[in-house]
């Protein structure tokens, strides 16, 4: 099954993105889990829930991405950041365990300024401290750019993080196209040893959902800025190659590039095309 689709707006509950996904002619897609910029979210319907968890699999849809808002921060210099953005994420998980069929992204965070390993040591601590290993849902670190203090722009990174988790058999990871070519690795050149290296140092296993954007910006700009399928410097011969590439063909690709309603349509019939 080629599950694909793009963001949608949570704001009138599961069922409502499920029938909005087919119309777009998409197989799956990705949430916000509360306000992207703020902390509060509001109750899920269980009726809803219940409902979704029945209609996804009879009508095609595949795995949903929950997306933690930007703002969660589990390595922040402030405390109460740091307290906020735990509360926020272990509510979210709590939340997801009714959901069938869904994985959990969260930006790994940004150090401001207490280094790197601070900063890993934070993330991980905290993932401890929830248990996020614990939960139904998988936890997915999205890979990054690197702009400012942002941890986990380098496979390194990210496989320090899992590494200090203790029970983290259910952790994961999605790359998005634009961050890791902003990052630095050339997936229009070498995709193959891209994925290698992930191999090597994370674990193909570990790799759970792609983000699939394309870049305004050149290759390890550190910029994170995305760009609509094709219009970018990563363009579509690219993305052939990634969603038909044997490491990725079966996760969920889903779509964060500038676009409204009708632009997602174009690029999941887009990438429906470029699937062989």
């Amino acid at each position: 099954m080629f599950t694909v689709g793009c963001h949608l707006s949570f704001s009138k509950g599961f069922m409502a993105m499920a029938k909005q996904t087919l119309e777009l002619g998409g197989s799956g897609f990705q949430f916000f889990t509360a306000n992207p910029r703020g902390y509060a979210s509001k109750e899920w319907s269980a009726k809803d829930i219940e409902a979704y968890n029945a209609f996804a699999p009879a009508n095609g849809i595949g795995t949903a991405i929950a997306h933690a808002p930007y703002v969660y921060n589990l390595c922040a210099a402030k405390d109460d950041i740091r307290q906020l953005s735990f509360d926020a994420m272990k509510s979210d998980l709590q939340k997801l365990e009714a959901v069938d069929n869904v994985v959990y992204n969260f930006h790994p965070g940004s150090h401001v300024g207490q280094g790197t390993e601070a900063g890993i040591a934070l993330i991980a601590d905290a993932l401890n401290r929830m248990e996020a290993g614990a939960f139904k849902t998988p936890v997915l670190l999205e890979a990054m750019a690197g702009k400012g203090s942002e941890v986990g722009a380098r496979f390194e990174e990210l496989a320090a993080i899992l590494e200090k988790v203790e029970n983290n058999a259910n952790l994961g990871v999605c790359l998005d196209t634009c961050h890791v070519f902003d990052g630095g690795y050339d997936i229009v050149g070498d995709l193959d040893g891209v994925l290698a290296a992930f191999d090597r140092i994370v674990g193909l296993d570990r790799l759970k959902a792609v983000h699939v954007n394309d870049s305004k910006n050149v290759l390890g700009s550190h910029k994170d800025r995305h760009e609509k399928l094709g219009e970018g410097n990563i363009g579509l011969a690219a993305f052939a190659a990634i969603v038909n590439h044997p490491a990725l063909r079966e996760l969920p690709f889903c779509l964060e590039t500038p676009n409204e309603l009708d632009g997602y349509a174009k690029e999941i019939a887009m990438l429906r095309g470029l699937r062989q």
